[in-house]
Parts: structure tokens; C-alpha cells; sequence
């Protein structure tokens, strides 16, 4: 029997899902030995040149890491998709856009400006800006194209499966790596390895129904090690995550949830859910004093949005 031919690409992204890949630890040699690693430029010397002149539906399966911000990100996964049987949106990035996405709030130009002429240590006196041909004595040099939006990987071609996390947790990239090598793959458009609760739900915090009257951030107040982080005033996205992850976060690690799992099963704007999960634990019925409470929530489309903005119903702010 040959083995399973599969690819692994990082795209707009920080990097850590290529990590996370290796921490299931002495279970990457069951993959070695099941699988050809046909592509992975972050760990081995491959060019976009041998995935071109690959067949179309060569690979068996691709697990795709990172947000679409880029014409080159774009060619990438048009083409991994063109030459793949299976397309994994692996990671919070693919899936929601995560981090990368925040900048929807922002427009092209205004990142551009902010980065190349506004910062306090940019010394910039002649205004210059990336260009996307440049020529050299040796040729012409190119960079790939800024969009004005970050896209999900399924806002550009169509995704098979979907592997949440930010980065995933080692058992779930077993469990997705493992239903490839087997053969043993749940049906299409499916979440692979997360559960279809929320991340309450497997919390082993105690809840009490409790009303707060402030919000805190995690450095200005010591939490009770017992009891919910959301009715002691800390913004936890439990309420509004999907569950699998093992409440590393919230149970091991001491922090309220960041919510990169995603949404749970039918909820469509995670943002929304959570909002409203604030909402309920406010402890007043006077307008002008929800306001103030409200107001104390610093960056709220970051906290609402952290993972989640351009998959979301807004997807990006409006801009002039």
C-alpha cells in the first residue's frame, strides 16, 4: 500500500500551528510512516514551482494554517486546493480570520500609513512605500499584493474540514491527522476534533448566577481559583466557544477563555453570543449606570472579535 501523500502550508499567520503540528510528539512517526510529506516550506526546502507541476488532486490531503491577506496567500490556496483531494482549514487563522483579522477594522491605506509613516520610531522623511515591482541590476523583484480585507479560507475556495484552535491542542491534531490515515473521515464541512458544546460546559469553575457591577482585565484583580471568571467580572468567552479544547486556559493555565475555538454549534456571529453573555450579568436596570459599567470594557471589538471578525456578520468595519 502507498503511502498517503500530504502538505502543510503557513499563510497569514504567526506560526504557531506549524508548532502545534509537532506536538503530538512520538506520534509523528505513525505519520511519517503513513504519509510522504509532499510540501512544507516552513520545516523542508520546497518551491511553489513543485506544486505546480504536480498533478491536480495529487496531494491526499493539505492542512492549510493561516488567514488570506495577500495575493500570494490567495495563488496558494487556490492552488493547494486545485491540487489536493482533501483541504483542512487548520488553526483559529483559517478558520476565522484570528488575529490578522482585526485589521478589518482598519483600511488599506490607514495600515499602510500607520506602519511606513506614523509609528513614533519610523523615520520615513520621504514617504516610501512597499512596491510590488521593483527593478534591479539582477531582474525585477516583486512582492505579493496587500489586500484592503482579510479573508477566511473558505471566503476563497472551498474548504472539506475544519480544525479550530489557536493554535489547536495536540489531541485534536491527532484526532484530524488520524482520521487521514485511516480513512475514517466524518462528513464534509465538518469541525474535526472539537466537541459541540461550549467551553462552559466542560469549565470546571463553579457557577453561581452572580450580577457584577465592573469588569476587570486579568492583571487588575486575583481572581478566586474556584469560582466563574465571567461572575467575577473578568470577560471569559466561554459562554460564546466552542468546547474541545480541554479548558487549558480557564482551568489549567488560570486565564478567562480568548474564545479561539470559535463559535459553537449554531451560533453564527460569536461576537454576538458573547455580547449578549455580558449583557446578562450586568447587575442594574438604570441605563446612565450600564453605560458606565459598559464603558469600563476596554477595546471591546478586540475583546468580541479577537478570533472571530472576518467571519463574522460584520467582517470588517466601514471605511472612507
Amino acid at each position: 500500500m502507498s503511502k498517503l501523500k500530504i502538505a502543510l502550508y503557513w499563510a497569514a499567520s504567526c506560526g504557531g500551528c506549524e508548532i502545534a503540528v509537532l506536538d503530538i510528539k512520538e506520534k509523528i512517526l505513525d505519520v511519517a510512516a503513513a504519509c510522504d510529506i509532499l510540501f512544507w516550506p516552513v520545516a523542508l526546502d520546497f518551491k511553489y514551482k513543485d506544486v505546480e507541476a504536480m498533478p491536480d488532486k495529487h496531494i491526499d490531503a493539505c492542512l492549510f494554517n493561516g488567514a488570506i491577506r495577500t495575493s500570494e496567500n490567495e495563488h496558494l490556496a487556490k492552488l493547494l486546493r486545485q491540487k489536493s483531494k482533501i483541504l483542512v482549514a487548520y488553526g483559529s487563522c483559517a478558520n476565522e480570520g484570528c488575529i490578522p483579522g482585526l485589521a478589518n477594522l482598519y483600511s488599506r491605506e490607514s495600515l499602510l500609513d500607520r506602519v511606513y509613516s506614523e509609528t513614533p520610531s519610523t523615520d520615513n522623511t520621504n514617504g516610501v512605500r512597499p512596491q510590488l515591482k521593483v527593478k534591479v541590476p539582477e531582474g525585477e523583484l516583486t512582492l505579493p499584493a496587500f489586500y484592503d480585507r482579510v479573508k477566511t479560507l473558505a471566503q476563497t475556495v472551498d474548504v472539506d474540514y475544519f480544525v479550530p484552535g489557536c493554535p489547536p491542542v495536540a489531541d485534536q491534531t491527532w484526532t484530524a491527522l488520524e482520521a487521514i490515515v485511516t480513512g475514517k473521515l466524518p462528513p464534509k464541512g465538518s469541525v474535526v476534533g472539537a466537541g459541540d458544546k461550549t467551553c462552559c460546559d466542560e469549565c470546571d469553575r463553579k457557577r453561581e448566577e452572580k450580577k457584577i457591577k465592573k469588569f476587570y482585565r486579568p492583571w487588575e484583580i486575583i481572581p478566586d481559583g474556584e469560582k466563574c471568571l465571567l461572575e467575577q467580572g473578568i470577560i471569559c468567552a466561554g459562554p460564546a466557544t466552542r468546547s474541545g479544547c480541554g479548558t487549558v486556559c480557564v482551568n489549567k493555565g488560570k486565564m478567562p477563555c480568548r474564545g479561539c475555538y470559535g463559535p459553537p454549534p449554531g451560533v453564527i456571529d460569536q461576537g454576538a453570543k458573547l455580547l449578549s453573555a455580558l449583557g446578562s450579568i450586568v447587575d442594574s436596570n438604570d441605563p446612565d449606570e450600564i453605560e458606565k459599567i459598559v464603558n469600563e470594557i476596554v477595546d471591546p471589538a478586540g475583546y468580541l472579535y479577537r478570533f472571530g471578525l472576518a467571519n463574522s456578520l460584520l467582517g470588517q468595519a466601514r471605511t472612507k
